[in-house]
C-alpha cells in the first residue's frame, strides 16, 4: 500500500513540475547570432611553446634536492593563464607564473625533485593545466638515483675477548 502511494505521489510530482511550453519557441535569434559570433572569435588559443620538455637530471645521490627551469614562449594570439601545475608524486614540486603570459612574452616554470627515498631509474612528470587548445601540457623530468649505503651490521656474530 505503501509502495503504491509512493509511487502516485512521485507520478503526480513529475506532472506538475514536467515542462509544458514548447523550449524551442523561447529560443531567441538574436542570442544564437551573438554566441556564433562569440565562439568563431574563441579560435585564438595561446600555444605554449618550451625550449625543453624534457630534462635529465643524470646520476644524483639519494637524498639530493635538484631543480630545473623550463622555459616557454607563448607563441599563441591569447594571453596564456596557467591555472595549475602538479607532479606525478609528492617528490616532484613545480612553480610557475600566476600572472598571465602575454602573447610572445617569455616564462619559466621551475621543478624542484627530492630523491630521497628515491633509488634507481626515475620518470617523473608535470602536468600543466592551462587555457591553450589541448588543456594540458606536460613536462617530463629523469634521474638516475645512487641509493645510500646501507649501514653494517655485525651480523650477530659472537666477539672475541
Amino acid at each position: 500500500m505503501k509502495k503504491g502511494i509512493l509511487i502516485l505521489a512521485g507520478v503526480l510530482a513529475m506532472t506538475f513540475v514536467s515542462c509544458k511550453d514548447d523550449a524551442a519557441k523561447k529560443v531567441n535569434e538574436e542570442n544564437v547570432a551573438e554566441a556564433a559570433e562569440r565562439d568563431a572569435k574563441n579560435t585564438e588559443f595561446p600555444v605554449m611553446t618550451f625550449a625543453e620538455t624534457e630534462h635529465d637530471f643524470g646520476t644524483i645521490n639519494e637524498g639530493d634536492v635538484v631543480e630545473h627551469t623550463f622555459t616557454f614562449t607563448n607563441t599563441g594570439k591569447a594571453p596564456l593563464v596557467i591555472v595549475n601545475a602538479k607532479g606525478s608524486c609528492g617528490c616532484t614540486v613545480p612553480e610557475w607564473p600566476k600572472e598571465p603570459v602575454a602573447p610572445g612574452a617569455t616564462g619559466t616554470m621551475l621543478v624542484k625533485f627530492n630523491s630521497n627515498g628515491k633509488p634507481n631509474a626515475q620518470n617523473k612528470q608535470v602536468t600543466i593545466t592551462a587555457n591553450t587548445e589541448a588543456g594540458k601540457e606536460t613536462l617530463k623530468i629523469k634521474a638516475m638515483v645512487t641509493p645510500k649505503a646501507k649501514p653494517a651490521t655485525d651480523g650477530g656474530a659472537p666477539t672475541s675477548k
